[in-house]
Order: C-alpha cells, then structure tokens, then sequence
C-alpha cells in the first residue's frame, strides 16, 4: 500500500527548519505561514496530503489560521489536547487506508504511532524529502519547458516554410 498521508508536528518541525521564516518568532503566524507555504510547494510536487498540526494552545482566541484543503490541512490542538494527541489519533484512523507517515522529533511521539503501524521520520529526514522533492519537481519543469520551447519553435518555423 502506498502513502495515504503525511502527518506533522507543526512545531517540532518549525523548531527543527530555522531557514524558513527566518527572523520569525518560532511560535508565530507568520512563521506558520511560511512553513505552510513551503509545505505547499511540498505537497504539489509529491502529491502525497499533508496535515500539519500545531499545539494551539499557545494560540490567541480569534487567531486567524491558513485556510485548510484536501490535500493541505492545518490543524490546532484544542483546550485539553496536544498536536501528539491528534496526531496519533489520525495515525490510528488512517492505518486501515494505507501507510501513514509521522514528522517529529519527539522520540516518545515516533515510538507511540510507530506501534500504530504508521512510519515516522525525523524532522531532518523530512527537511531532507522535501528539499529532494522540491529540487527534483523544478529539474522536470525545467525540462518540460526547454522541450515546449522547442516544440514551439519548431511550429514556429513550419510556419514560416509555408
């Protein structure tokens, strides 16, 4: 069975990727947004649905948060809950659909859903994905677009024949 999801524990991830969102407060929205973004990117190129979730107590009531797909969720803990505890809980509810992998560098956390069934990585192994991911996603784009460049002016100069 193939990767169903990937799972994050927003923070530790955060903690763990000091290039994104740099001059960002780790705890902020605006760091949130830039690891977002990044993960974005991620989730296109891999195509695997990512749900990142953060502890939101330590969030301001009323805060605003990125907005949620399918394919990129954006989940805060609730009063008496922690990201480990909704983390596990998906990692539980997922196994029946496929393999679940869990981003954290708590090891406590890795060993808990890893019981579960789920695959875990280290947030320096993920970072490391995701830069492989990312690098080989633009080494394909690139390529389609020099071979459309040339289709085209291929086209171009039939049509100048004629």
């Amino acid at each position: 069975m193939g990767l169903v999801r990937i799972l994050v524990d927003g923070y530790s991830l955060l903690h763990s990727w000091p290039q994104v969102a740099p001059g960002w407060a780790r705890h902020s929205e605006g760091a949130r947004d830039e690891l977002m973004r990044v993960l974005t990117l991620f989730q296109d190129a891999d195509g695997t649905p990512v749900t990142v979730v953060f502890d939101g107590q330590g969030t301001k009531k009323g805060t605003p948060h990125s907005a949620s797909t399918r394919d990129m969720e954006v989940l805060f803990s609730g009063a008496g809950c922690t990201a480990d505890d909704l983390i596990e809980r998906a990692a539980c509810r997922f196994k029946p659909y496929g393999e679940v992998l869990v981003v954290t560098n708590d090891r406590a956390e890795r060993g808990t859903v890893a019981s579960f069934g789920a695959s875990v990585a280290s947030c320096a192994n993920f970072i490391g994905m995701v830069h492989s991911a990312l690098g080989e996603f633009d080494e394909n784009l690139g390529r389609h677009n020099r071979s459309e460049q040339k289709r085209f002016r291929g086209t171009l100069q039939g049509r100048r024949a004629v």
